[in-house]
């Protein structure tokens, strides 16, 4: 089965399995697009595959420009940069190919690149979407992780150049219209990036089933996410193969998919930490989850203790910190730089995020503060 190419369309048109990039030419040629806007990171760009790529899409006669001008937690000004590249190269369609960043930034230059409005107008927190109104190009998605799933998205998280604050921007007109998930493209990963990647998998369905709200279908899904995640995260890490690849693959896809539902605390915490210290978002869930399953615990207790019996386990918080050491997640947020001072603005960074709000158990700014240093551990 991982090892077959399949085509299925829940939310979006995906075609999944070992190769099927090697069909993104045809597509665009099919579709009517010859001039394709590459999004990517700048390190993506000097691996084989890429450039492979990139002389298929020439040999079929098409045209393709590369933007790579992105941060690491895209930026206002990266979707600005891109949109001037994308009307000044007279591009006709945008394939983002990366993680999370890369996606999230061609999902926004898809959205800016006919709309005048300041791109912060669209912030789904004041009802930005109603504003989605010009056309929108052609969107293909392409992850080369397994992690935030942004490949089956409806928006996209760019901070503010100045503050830092994270915008969530959403409309589901940003839907990619294709997406080829192709396990093969995430082999080459360093295994700190799967690692962290996967537990952002990890975390989007555990947060998407306890979250505030009944959606059985979501429910269902982020189940099998989190049986698909046990079974093949650690071996993803240290022992690739494109069959565990595939299936943290399929459960990234299923948690992006799940959290249409909504998502919780720790994401709000996460969230917090890369926009003040710059931490990877994979990275802070990894480290923050264990602490938000024992602040909703009370109120959560029944979900969690499925979710343990499904995987096989009897302590499921005791199961998130092996699994964290046995994939190489060592880290401390003091570790990585956080100290008691900073954690008043960390809070209310945190609950200024909106993920909270659907979390199972109401958390105000001094809940924020309190588990922050609980993560220091002093």
């Amino acid at each position: 089965m991982w090892k077959d190419k399949h085509s299925y369309s829940f939310p979006t048109s995906i075609r999944f399995g070992p190769g099927v990039i090697d069909e993104l030419p045809t597509y665009l040629i099919e579709s009517g697009h010859k001039r394709p806007m590459i999004v990517t990171d700048p390190q993506l760009v000097k691996l084989p595959f890429f450039n492979e790529l990139i002389e298929k899409l020439k040999n079929k006669n098409l045209n393709p420009l590369v933007f790579n001008r992105l941060d690491s937690n895209p930026k206002k000004k990266n979707v600005l940069d891109g949109k001037v590249h994308y009307l000044e190269s007279a591009s006709d369609s945008i394939v983002g190919i990366g993680g999370g960043a890369s996606m999230d930034v061609a999902r926004a230059i898809a959205l800016w690149a006919h709309h005048d409005r300041d791109l912060f107008e669209f912030d789904d927190a004041i009802g930005g979407d109603r504003h989605v109104v010009e056309r929108i190009p052609l969107l293909i998605c392409v992850p080369t992780t397994s992690g935030t799933g942004s490949e089956v998205g409806r928006s996209c998280v760019i901070s503010d150049d100045d503050t830092h604050e994270k915008k969530v921007l959403f409309s589901p007109r940003l839907m990619a219209k294709q997406v080829f998930a192709d396990p093969e493209l995430t082999l080459a990963l360093p295994p700190h990036i799967t690692a962290a990647t996967g537990m952002d998998a990890l975390t989007h369905n555990l947060e998407a089933y306890v979250a505030k709200g009944l959606h059985p279908i979501c429910d269902a899904i982020a189940k099998e996410g989190l049986l698909l995640i046990s079974n093949s995260l650690h071996g993803a890490v240290n022992s690739p193969t494109i069959e565990n690849r595939s299936k943290m693959m399929m459960a990234s896809l299923m948690g992006a998919t799940a959290f249409q539902k909504g998502l919780g605390v720790v994401h709000s915490l996460s969230h917090a930490l890369s926009t003040k210290f710059d931490i990877h978002h994979g990275l802070a869930n990894a480290i923050m989850l264990e602490h938000g399953i024992e602040f909703n615990w009370e109120v959560s207790k029944e979900k969690y203790n499925k979710i343990a019996k499904l995987i096989g386990v009897n302590d499921l918080k005791k199961w998130i910190n092996d699994l964290n050491l046995s994939i190489g997640i060592t880290q401390t947020l003091t570790e990585l730089g956080v100290q008691s001072r900073d954690l008043p603005i960390l809070s209310q960074i945190a609950f200024n995020d909106n993920c909270h709000r659907l979390n199972p158990r109401v958390c105000t700014k001094t809940d924020f503060e309190k588990i922050f240093q609980r993560a220091l551990g002093c």
